[in-house]
């Protein structure tokens, strides 16, 4: 198979060539937005299996949740729906406290 320079290429087209390569793949979205929100609708964030990911759900401040909760995903199978803001105590933790909010579905590809 070509090798890709997955640093030019869409999330999507590194979820299909992680899935082409036999990889177990999650795939976050963010799918609203409230407030100061890093990243707008629609922007996504693949993870594989080992911890490998691609793409932005929050230009870094939730990565590290949404990684460990896709994992989870990657194993039961059954989506999540992931809320960050600065209403829950994580807000602080994962870099959220200027005020934004943005929920995030993880689900299983393939």
């Amino acid at each position: 198979m070509t090798q890709l320079n997955t640093s030019e290429l869409d999330p999507l087209l590194i979820a299909e060539s992680w899935m082409l390569d036999g990889r177990d793949v999650a795939i976050a979205t963010v799918v609203e937005t409230w407030g100061s929100a890093p990243r707008p609708v629609g922007s996504h964030l693949v993870i594989d299996e080992k911890g490998n990911f691609e793409g932005s759900v929050s230009g870094g401040c939730v990565e590290g949740s949404v990684i460990s909760e896709a994992m989870d995903v990657l194993t039961s199978g059954e989506p999540r729906l992931l809320e960050f803001g600065v209403a829950d105590e994580t807000a602080w933790q994962v870099g959220l406290s200027c005020g934004g909010r943005i929920k995030v579905y993880v689900e299983r590809l393939g």
